[in-house]
């Protein structure tokens, strides 16, 4: 038992037989708390010694003592097998974590929406939730590529199939104490080329001969709202956003509502449907 054998590695399974038997004093009581017998703890012991390369248990007809290596084994191995059940509940716990990618306009991915996910976050801390905000044809792009789990979109009514559907009534605003609408060229503010609302803007406009031109172009809502009321122009957005702050242009042509649509890859994924009510409450409020 005296030759030396450089990286030594002690298995984890002999260790734990072996601190077993320190702290009950007996094989036999070992055994019994391993669900063992009583000569496989005793190879175990003898194995351990053995990689050890020293006595490490001195086996007495009262019981069982550790030898003074055994003693300064001891406490190494009490560290040993607590990284490692620390190491195996760690990976775990990640082997048992959900990634859900959420796609979600600008409108939806503030406010009520986000303090409502942090709390499904807090609950649920094996969960991770990347949420992506933007455009929603981008965010429909990027979930029919797979890159979204779950989406949050505005689109035509009918235009694609979804989870859930609601109807998003649409009208014309203008700056509080703006009257744009008297203006012989319509000053518009709009989401860029293709965005939402735009071809819709100026087709109605069209098609009741009313001039217009674009002043303003921004790929954010927050700043058309800002755009809006600080006079730069007239635009087509849904009610729901709409604050105080802006009035609204009857005498402009009507359009008809798009709709709010929630399109998700599989309803079988875990935590889905607690996503999809959060969403489904923000529309509602």
């Amino acid at each position: 038992m005296s030759s030396e054998r450089p990286n030594r590695l002690f298995n984890t399974d002999l260790l734990r037989s072996f601190v077993a038997v320190v702290d009950a004093r007996s094989f036999t009581a070992a055994s019994r708390q391993l669900h063992s017998t009583q000569s496989t703890i005793s190879q175990k012991i003898m194995r351990l010694e053995e990689a050890a390369g020293v006595r490490l248990v001195d086996r007495e007809r009262n019981g069982a003592t550790p030898t003074e290596a055994g003693e300064r084994m001891l406490g190494y191995a009490r560290r040993i097998l607590a990284l490692n059940d620390e190491a195996a509940a760690v990976m775990l716990g990640a082997a048992q974590s959900i990634t859900l990618r959420l796609g979600l306009p600008e409108d939806f991915a503030s406010g009520r929406v986000t303090r409502a996910l942090a709390a499904f976050i807090q609950q649920h801390p094996n969960t991770k939730l990347e949420v992506t905000s933007g455009l929603s044809r981008d965010l429909y792009r990027a979930y029919l590529q797979g890159e979204l789990d779950l989406v949050m979109v505005k689109q035509h009514c009918g235009e694609a199939r979804g989870a859930m559907h609601w109807p998003e009534p649409l009208a014309w605003f203008q700056g509080a104490g703006h009257a744009l609408d008297e203006c012989e060229v319509l000053p518009l503010v709009a989401f860029p080329s293709d965005g939402l609302y735009r071809t819709q803007m100026t087709a109605a406009l069209d098609s009741v001969g009313r001039r217009w031109r674009l002043v303003y172009t921004s790929s954010s809502l927050a700043g058309l709202l800002s755009a809006i009321d600080a006079g730069l122009g007239a635009s087509l957005l849904p009610r729901r956003v709409v604050g105080s702050g802006l009035d609204e242009i009857p005498a402009l042509p009507g359009v008809d509502a798009m709709e709010i649509v929630i399109h998700q890859a599989d309803p079988k994924t875990p935590f889905v449907s607690d996503i999809v009510q959060i969403l489904a409450d923000a529309v509602g409020q």
